[in-house]
């Protein structure tokens, strides 16, 4: 639940854990390698594991905050994308949760698909996260 005092980027982070979580169970579960991911991306933005672990379990409670600028837009589709990958198995829904919450996140609808296939592949190919963002970065010029 969000306090009183927590600040924006406090918000941010706890809305793009729970933006995570809702991928996550998109095919029906949460595995223990995308509960392991999301405890990653919440302890690189400065929480504890014990924190996002309660956050997982009260998904209710958040509101999502929109990042406000492209680089944060960037960081969180990747996000979603590589955790879309971390159970070894992409399946529709998932893949369409990704197309979907990239066009939330403010991204234009014609260049949603080829931005998450890119990111994914990306991923699979090894890529340098700052590789993979300057080609997206050609395919939201474009």
């Amino acid at each position: 639940m969000f306090g009183f005092f927590e600040n924006e980027q406090t918000r941010k982070v706890k809305s793009h854990i729970m933006n995570l979580v809702a991928l996550a169970k998109a095919d029906g579960h949460l595995d223990e390698r995308e509960m392991n991911f999301i405890v990653a991306v919440g302890r690189k933005n400065g929480m504890r594991s014990d924190e996002v672990r309660t956050l997982v379990g009260n998904t209710s409670s958040i509101h999502p905050v929109l990042p406000d600028n492209d680089s944060e837009r960037f960081d969180q589709i990747f996000d979603l994308v590589d955790m879309m990958l971390a159970d070894g198995v992409v399946d529709d829904t998932e893949m369409a949760f990704c197309v979907d919450m990239a066009e939330k996140l403010g991204f234009r609808k014609e260049v949603v698909t080829v931005l998450v296939r890119r990111i994914s592949q990306g991923v699979k190919d090894g890529f340098p996260r700052e590789q993979i963002k300057e080609d997206a970065e050609a395919v939201l010029r474009g």
